[in-house]
């Protein structure tokens, strides 16, 4: 199925075949989003649900400059980063230092230790990653994913997360640090690392 702009201007009017094609269209990959930021698939489904309900209620404002994906896409991710700052007053988030700009520029993060890769599987890595991912901040947390895992470039991170593209690349650069060095405690307590 493809988006046209006979499709949207149906939804527009209120037309309800059109609104479910377009669900069905987008559905997966915004809950895979939200499975992904929010790490809880009853937090996914809610901004699924959350994110349709706000783009119907706000189609008279798509100005149709992108595509709807990529319109409907941002309204996720906004609704994403709204229920993790929820989630933030409600925990003690660990926080990690913020280091200055300066100290990051230049900083390589080392490859990954040739016998990691030999003694894991794809399957306890993304256990050990899930695990890690957890414990990141959300703002360095939603970088990694839109970035990292969901592989869109800094300049539409930017976009998305209304942040500069070098405050992106400082963000993802404290993340990936932040995972590397929990990874690595969590792959020396399992055994995996000598």
């Amino acid at each position: 199925m493809e988006e046209s702009p006979e499709l949207i201007q149906d939804a527009r009017t209120g037309n309800a075949q059109a609104q479910s094609q377009l669900v069905k269209m987008y559905s997966s990959r915004i809950y895979n989003l939200g499975l992904r930021m929010l790490r809880n698939r009853e937090d996914a489904e809610d901004m699924l649900q959350e994110t349709f309900i706000t783009a119907f209620r706000k189609l008279d404002t798509f100005k149709e400059k992108s595509s709807f994906y990529t319109w409907i896409y941002r309204i996720a991710v906004n609704i994403a980063l709204g229920k993790l700052r929820e989630q933030s007053k409600m925990k003690i988030a660990y926080s990690i230092q913020e280091p200055d700009f300066e100290n990051l520029h230049g900083m390589a993060i080392s490859d990954w230790p040739v016998y990691i890769e030999t003694k894991l599987t794809d399957k306890e890595f993304r256990i050990a990653l899930d695990a890690t991912l957890d414990d990141l901040p959300e703002k360095y947390r939603s970088v990694f994913v839109l970035r990292d895992l969901e592989g869109h470039s800094t300049a539409e991170t930017s976009k998305m997360l209304v942040l500069t593209e070098s405050n992106v690349k400082v963000r993802l650069m404290r993340a990936r640090l932040f995972l590397r060095d929990r990874l690595n405690a969590y792959f020396k307590r399992a055994g995996w690392v000598v």
